[in-house]
């Protein structure tokens, strides 16, 4: 019985002469078509870049710590509500001589929920989310906390002309878009 068993082992881990012609076939097909294949053949390929546009939304003078600041970007459609914020501690992606100013989109990226007056100051989250109670790390670029969410709040892009913030980009996608750049 042990015999048997060893041989049917043996047969079943055997390569039929069927299979055998179809991934010889396969190997064969590939290697004719993967050097037509743009970028692996020596060829470069551009790397599609977004342009968002360059827009104005404060002083850093008139920022005061922990009080929001609401602008729309990179549009000014309804869903893209964006804040900005002086934390008043050191945060990744952070502005300004302390690098604590920060800007993020307020739609929840899980289910689209607004956290447009969720801020805490004292704990520097934004959240919870109304819908299943996401909280986002402010310090840590938007980072999830807690709740169901998988992935950090859409970061804008800050820069510093003199006095002037600007955003001019966005790290992540907001909710409900497909691209950043078009509703």
């Amino acid at each position: 019985m042990a015999r048997e068993n060893e041989i049917a082992t043996h047969h079943n881990n055997c390569l039929s002469r069927r299979a055998f012609l179809l991934r010889s076939g396969m190997v064969a097909a590939g290697s004719l078509v993967l050097p037509l294949v743009p970028g692996l053949n020596g060829q470069t390929l551009a790397a599609q870049v977004a342009h968002y546009p360059r827009m104005f939304i404060t002083r850093i003078s008139t920022l005061e710590r922990h009080t929001p600041v609401l602008f729309n970007y990179p549009d000014h459609q309804r869903n893209s509500t964006c804040m900005l914020v002086k934390l008043g501690a050191r945060a990744g992606g952070g502005l300004g001589p302390a690098r604590d100013i920060v800007a993020f989109n307020t739609l929840c990226p899980h289910m689209g929920g607004p956290l447009v007056g969720t801020y805490k100051p004292a704990e520097q989250v934004l959240g919870p989310c109304p819908f299943h109670q996401s909280l986002y790390d402010l310090t840590r670029h938007g980072m999830i906390i807690s709740g169901h969410a998988t992935e950090s709040l859409p970061q804008v892009l800050l820069e510093l002309e003199g006095n002037d913030i600007y955003a001019v980009g966005l790290l992540g996608l907001i909710y409900g878009r497909h691209d950043n750049l078009k509703a």
